[in-house]
């Protein structure tokens, strides 16, 4: 099976907890290869996933002998040659993370040079990203910023749908409009909210009038168990069998694109 999806959201709306939701369930069913991506600058995806904080996780823009090798020059390097299509494909094999059927890769950013420079780093994110939604026969989950800057039009065509997660707050649904417009600039033709933290039909009535042009991918409540497995510094509903049933239903509509 085939999936790519992309997920993005304002800071605090529930993001990272939804993409690792979302992940492991689609994992858990039927034994699904998964590739977690945790492309966001604020890097805590593992937790979401499980995975020990214990074990040191190096971000792959970091991986300065592993860019210089593949790209012929030192990372940071604003002048002289190096290859723009860099070999990446035994890179998830070599440098995630697994857990439950979840394998999960850090991106990390490019420190220098601004998200648009032509670098050695970005030129292997990029060459990365290409190669996991385009060459890869897996699922793809993407923790994305809003700015989803590792997006580009190589990719968007493959990219099933992208996903705005929002709460009832203003900002979370002005950032939604952002998330839409870059993605639509970039070609991705199925853009959805998921919206999170729902208290009451009124929270879902404010989305729902809020952003009327939107497809609604589902409703997602607030719910104690996330709350306490944040504070706790684990993963919420660690048997997968208590998953809420709406998160269930959220991924048998995703994993329904993929036929």
């Amino acid at each position: 099976m085939s999936l790519k999806l992309a997920i993005g959201g304002k800071g605090g709306v529930g993001k990272t907890t939804i993409t690792s939701l979302i992940a492991r369930c689609i994992a858990n069913i039927n034994n699904n290869k998964v590739i977690a991506i945790d492309a966001d600058p604020v890097a805590n995806l593992a937790a979401g996933l499980g995975i020990d904080e214990n074990i040191p996780i190096t971000p792959i823009a970091e991986l300065s002998d592993l860019i210089a090798e593949r790209t012929g020059a030192k990372p940071g390097t604003m002048g002289g040659f190096f290859t723009l299509n860099p070999k990446v494909d035994d890179i998830p094999e070599r440098f995630s993370l697994e857990k439950d059927g979840v394998k999960l890769l850090v991106m990390g950013t490019v420190q220098k040079g601004g998200s648009g420079c032509i670098c050695p780093e970005s030129t292997i994110l990029k060459a990365l990203m290409n190669h996991l939604v385009l060459a890869r026969n897996e699922i793809v989950v993407m923790d994305m910023e809003a700015g989803i800057e590792h997006l580009g039009r190589a990719t968007s065509g493959a990219v099933d749908a992208l996903i705005a997660v929002v709460n009832p707050g203003k900002r979370s649904r002005v950032a939604a409009e952002k998330i839409r417009n870059l993605g639509k600039d970039i070609g991705i033709k199925k853009i959805v909210v998921l919206g999170n933290r729902i208290k009451s039909d009124n929270d879902k009535n404010l989305i729902k009038k809020s952003l009327p042009d939107f497809e609604i991918l589902g409703f997602f409540p607030e719910i104690d168990e996330i709350s306490e497995a944040d504070k706790n510094g684990v993963r919420p509903f660690d048997d997968i069998s208590l998953m809420p049933e709406q998160i269930k239903h959220i991924v048998k509509k995703l994993l329904d694109l993929s036929v």
